[in-house]
C-alpha cells in the first residue's frame, strides 16, 4: 500500500477514535459523519428542556478557552449550531424542513435539504441571543457569523422561486436583517460563511458578488467573507489555489477569510485582493498534531511577501467543530503563540 494512502488512512482512524471519546453536549461521533442542512436535533445529548441552559454554560466554556489561550477576538463557539449554516437558514419563513428532499452534496453523498415553497423572509432575529451572551461573557473584541446568502441557496431545493439568483437574493434580505441586529448589539465583526462560492464559481460569477453585497447595503461594521474547502474532517485532499477568490475584491466586505494550512496555499493569489485585510488561514485542522509557533509564524511570514502585516489577521482554517477540545485549545495557543513570536521579530506591539 502507497505510503500516502497509510497515512490517510491512519488519519482517519486517528479521527475517528478522538471523535468517539466521552462528550456531554452533543454526539461527536455521529456529527463526525455529517453536515446537517436541516435540523438534526438527534445530535444532542442534552434534553431538550436542559438544552438551552447547557448550550450557555458550553458557550462560557468556550470563551474561557479562547481567552485562556490568548486570543484578540472571541466567537461563542457555535455551541447552538449543528452546522454553519442549518440554524439559521431554517430558522426562516418560506423554508420545509418538515418535508426534505435528498440531493448529492458536493462530496457525492446524498444528503436531505430543505424545500424553499414559499417567500423567503426573517420575521426575527436568529442569532441575537447567542451574540448577547457572548457579549456579556468578555471584555474583548467579538465576532458573530452568519451563513451566507449564496451558500445558503446552494443547500435547499427552490420549489418556489425556479431561479437561483432570486433565491440567493432573497437570502440576500435576511442576512442584511440579522447583521444589522448583531452590529447593534455589539459585535465587532461579522462573518458571512460562503464556502459554496469556491465550489460553484461560475454561478458565484453571475450572481455571488451581486447577493453579498446586498446583504451588505447600508450595514456599518466590519464584515468579513469566509471561503474554504469544506471541513479538513471531511475534505481530505485540498487545491492549492481557490477557483473563486480574486472577485471578492469587488465586494463591500472588508476582510476576506481564507484557509491557507492545510491546502498550502500559493499566496500570490493574494495580491489581487489589494483592498482587503485578510484572515489568514494558519492552523491545519487536518492533522491532529499541533503545530509549534515557530511553525505558525513561518505560515504568516510567508503570507507577508505578498501583504503587509497591518492587513493580515490570523486566524485557523476553519472551523474547529471537529477537533477534540483539548487539541483545539493547544492549536489556538500555538496560534496566538506563533503571532506574538513574529510580531516580536518584526519590533511590533
Amino acid at each position: 500500500m502507497p505510503q500516502d494512502k497509510r497515512s490517510a488512512q491512519s488519519c482517519a482512524a486517528l479521527f475517528r477514535r478522538l471523535l468517539s471519546a466521552a462528550g456531554w453536549l452533543i454526539d461527536r461521533e455521529k456529527l463526525s459523519k455529517q453536515v446537517p442542512r436541516v435540523r438534526a436535533d438527534d445530535l444532542w445529548l442534552v434534553p431538550p428542556e436542559k438544552l438551552k441552559a447547557a448550550q450557555d454554560d458550553a458557550t462560557i466554556l468556550a470563551i474561557r478557552d479562547q481567552e485562556r489561550a490568548g486570543l484578540d477576538i472571541i466567537t461563542d463557539g457555535e455551541q447552538r449550531r449543528e452546522s454553519y449554516s442549518n440554524r439559521f437558514a431554517t430558522a426562516l419563513d418560506g423554508i420545509d424542513v418538515e418535508n426534505p428532499v435528498t440531493v448529492i452534496n458536493r462530496n457525492g453523498r446524498p444528503i436531505p435539504v430543505p424545500r424553499i415553497v414559499g417567500p423567503i423572509r426573517r420575521q426575527q432575529p436568529v442569532e441575537l441571543r447567542d451574540l448577547k451572551v457572548l457579549r456579556a461573557n468578555t471584555s474583548r473584541k467579538i465576532k458573530a457569523t452568519v451563513p451566507g446568502p449564496f451558500t445558503m441557496g446552494r443547500q435547499a431545493q427552490d420549489d418556489y422561486y425556479r431561479d437561483e439568483e432570486a433565491v440567493a437574493m432573497a437570502y440576500a434580505e435576511a442576512v442584511n436583517a440579522e447583521i444589522k441586529d448583531l452590529f447593534a448589539a455589539g459585535a465587532d465583526v461579522v462573518q458571512i460563511d460562503e464556502p459554496w462560492m469556491q465550489q460553484h464559481p461560475d454561478q458565484a460569477r453571475r450572481y455571488g458578488i451581486k447577493a453579498l453585497n446586498r446583504a451588505l447595503d447600508s450595514v456599518a461594521g466590519t464584515v468579513a467573507v469566509h471561503l474554504c474547502f469544506g471541513y479538513a474532517a471531511v475534505v481530505r485532499d485540498k487545491p492549492s489555489g481557490y477557483s473563486f477568490l480574486p472577485e471578492l475584491e469587488q465586494s463591500k466586505a472588508q476582510q476576506i477569510s481564507i484557509e491557507a494550512a492545510q491546502p498550502k496555499l500559493d499566496f500570490k493569489i493574494l495580491a489581487e485582493l489589494p483592498s482587503k485585510t485578510i484572515v489568514l488561514g494558519v492552523i491545519d485542522l487536518g492533522d491532529m498534531t499541533v503545530e509549534a509557533p515557530q511553525i505558525v509564524a513561518e505560515r504568516i511570514r510567508r503570507a507577508l511577501e505578498v501583504v503587509p502585516a497591518e492587513r493580515i489577521v490570523v486566524a485557523p482554517d476553519c472551523g474547529m467543530k471537529y477537533l477534540p477540545r483539548a487539541i483545539a485549545f493547544a492549536k489556538m495557543k500555538a496560534m496566538a503563540d506563533g503571532a506574538a513570536l513574529l510580531r516580536r521579530e518584526l519590533g511590533a506591539n
